[in-house]
């Protein structure tokens, strides 16, 4: 693995003007506690990770308002306010659902919308998503008083210069990104080396100019390590097959001295379609250690193997 200083490549966020790095900031298990992704992250954790991603490369990282229960974002709020960050570096949050209710009306878009930019001390966004909308029919998050027509208004008040769909399933979002109303898309667990069901998704949405963000890459944290930890894909039980084809991956990444974690996070950063990709990061370390992955050199013929080894498109999510 090389030793010298990470490179990182910046690119225009399709038909945005904004310049994003490559790789993102993940800070979805930035809460108190995070059962899902099995672990926690102190404060002094979340700031000193924000204030390496301000020292580095990186001038991209991600939020929402339903991280770690709202904590992400105050997180990344304090870490912001005792520094000059800047003016490329770019945050960008999600309007949530009501954690009660479920509500995505109007009102709760609004809402969701103060209560981050008061957590994040900031008055405007670069970048400004809708989240989840599978919770929700097309038709209903469509409607005229759903939250697309509020996301639509927040930008034109002047909240956000660009507005985003981001979600699970991959033939929702498409629908969505046929509508030609958003400027960028997030796509999580559905292009990795065992799952490919956002294929088609990112086609589209290249074909009609927009940014796109792929997240969870490791899918999960089981792409992350080899010999693998887990049994969890996509935060529950992988098929036999997946787990299979993750070992052999594993073996061969390990027969040409890779580790699986590199070919896991560069299949993402080194496809043309995509414009940046969201990796879950928890310190400064981490930060640090998945900014040099970018610089370990895969050979062809490894990406022509991981590409046969790819388990059968029946075990992806098909969503």
């Amino acid at each position: 693995m090389s030793q010298t200083t990470p490179t990182i490549n910046r690119t225009t966020l399709g038909r945005t003007a904004l310049s994003v790095s490559s790789l993102c900031v993940g800070t979805a298990a930035w809460g108190l506690t995070s059962p899902v992704h099995g672990l926690s992250v102190t404060e002094a954790e979340a700031t000193a990770t924000v204030h390496a991603a301000l020292r580095s490369p990186v001038n991209f990282i991600d939020t929402s308002n339903n991280y770690g229960d709202g904590e992400s974002e105050r997180r990344i709020g304090v870490a912001l306010a005792s520094v000059d960050a800047p003016e490329d570096f770019i945050v960008q949050t999600k309007l949530d659902r009501d954690p009660e209710t479920g509500s995505f009306g109007a009102d709760r878009m609004r809402r969701s919308l103060d209560e981050s930019l008061e957590r994040l001390g900031l008055t405007h966004l670069p970048l400004l998503h809708l989240h989840d909308p599978e919770n929700i029919s097309f038709d209903e998050a469509m409607s005229s008083e759903g939250p697309v027509s509020t996301l639509i208004a927040l930008r034109d008040e002047g909240y956000a210069d660009h507005i985003g769909i981001s979600g699970g399933p991959a033939t929702l979002l498409k629908r969505f990104v046929e509508t030609d109303i958003f400027d960028v898309l997030i796509t999580h667990n559905r292009f990795t080396l065992v799952d490919q069901t956002a294929d088609e998704l990112l086609t589209a949405a290249a074909t009609r100019g927009l940014g796109i963000i792929n997240a969870a890459v490791y899918g999960g944290g089981i792409l992350s390590t080899w010999p693998r930890t887990s049994d969890h894909y996509h935060y529950r039980t992988a098929p036999s097959e997946v787990l299979g084809a993750i070992d052999s991956m594993g073996a061969a990444c390990a027969r040409y001295g890779i580790p699986l974690i590199a070919a896991a996070l560069q299949l993402s950063t080194r496809d043309p379609r995509i414009h940046s990709t969201i990796c879950g990061m928890v310190s400064a370390a981490q930060l640090h250690e998945t900014l040099t992955l970018l610089d370990v050199t895969i050979p062809p013929s490894l990406w022509e193997e991981l590409a046969q080894l790819r388990p059968d498109r029946s075990t992806w999510i098909n969503d």
